[in-house]
């Protein structure tokens, strides 16, 4: 029994399906189904069963996983005992990030994690959606907004600072808002991660509860890059990170407007899979990014009270 069936089995068994495991480990699909049958050989039980459609664990494989799970981790932290402290870590990381937050500050400092990590190899993701940590095979995700992925381990690495823009341009045209009352007469770029299914509206925060002015808009979106570029088109106000708007406030493409009227702050999480264990490469890239994110949020504190608006919570 080698530890790269290992491998392989925990990936197909969470994935339910070869070809995706396939994918991900970037291996031949036959590569796959040889080393899990060949672990099958080994342990002498049925660890799968196959159908046209999906791959469902057996009650001894269900056993097997859990097991198998702890004894790469256990394996992954014997090897790093031993290697020389300037070979680094190796192996494959899968993670997750906001758009922004990968743009602006983890890729330009990455070169930085895997100088000290030569052999590592990072995939990252930036869709606007959120992952299936799990089934995508992901060990990590950064992630802004509230958290409802209740079997997943979060670590809180603090507040995301909001502010209200729009565009000189739009201002110029519909004037600027002060207060609640002069939206009525101004538009909203909605967030939506689903197109069309939810109404717009200016988030507020009133005395600790947070409250939710209803707006129209002329246009919505489900990503952050577009959300920001409907800004600054003139279609619309918007609700954003202090930090992903500083720049373009700073060059006079964006104005603030209505301070007394942000949104509340947006909390950002670190999540990965609730495991006995957590493998070394999986620990570095934990601790590296809160490292490089922290700095740049304001310390966590109470929720406030009340429902808040939908605004991009990547």
């Amino acid at each position: 029994m080698e530890l790269d069936e290992l491998r392989i089995f925990a990936r197909v068994a969470e994935l339910g399906s070869f070809t995706r495991a396939a994918d991900q480990l970037g291996l031949a699909k036959g590569r796959v189904s040889t080393a899990v049958q060949q672990l099958e050989s080994h342990v002498g039980a049925r660890l799968l069963q196959r159908t046209t459609r999906r791959v469902r664990l057996t009650p001894d494989g269900e056993q097997f996983l859990e097991r198998c799970k702890e004894l790469i981790v256990d394996a992954e932290q014997l090897q790093a005992m031993f290697q020389p402290a300037a070979s680094g870590l190796r192996g494959r990381l899968r993670i997750d990030l906001p758009n922004a937050l990968a743009r602006d500050l983890i890729i330009p400092r990455l070169p930085e994690f895997l100088s000290a990590h030569p052999l590592l190899e990072v995939g990252i993701s930036t869709t606007d959606r959120r992952v299936d940590l799990v089934q995508e095979g992901f060990d990590c995700v950064l992630r802004v907004g509230p958290l409802a992925d209740a079997d997943l381990v979060a670590r809180p690495l603090g507040l995301m600072k909001m502010r209200n823009v729009a565009s000189p341009a739009y201002l110029r045209t519909h004037g600027t808002p002060s207060t609640l009352a002069d939206l009525a007469q101004h538009r909203i770029v909605h967030y939506a991660a689903k197109l069309g299914t939810q109404g717009a509206g200016w988030e507020y925060q009133d005395g600790g509860v947070v409250r939710v002015h209803p707006m129209r808009s002329a246009i919505v979106v489900n990503g952050t890059d577009a959300y920001q570029a409907a800004c600054l088109a003139g279609l619309g106000l918007i609700q954003a990170p202090v930090r992903g708007t500083q720049r373009l406030v700073d060059a006079g493409l964006l104005v603030d407007v209505m301070p007394e009227f942000t949104a509340a702050p947006m909390p950002v999480s670190l999540l990965y899979p609730h495991r006995r264990q957590i493998a070394p490469r999986v620990q570095a890239i934990l601790n590296w990014i809160t490292q490089v994110v922290e700095p740049y949020l304001m310390d966590a504190q109470p929720a406030s009270k009340g429902r808040g608006a939908r605004r991009p919570n990547r």
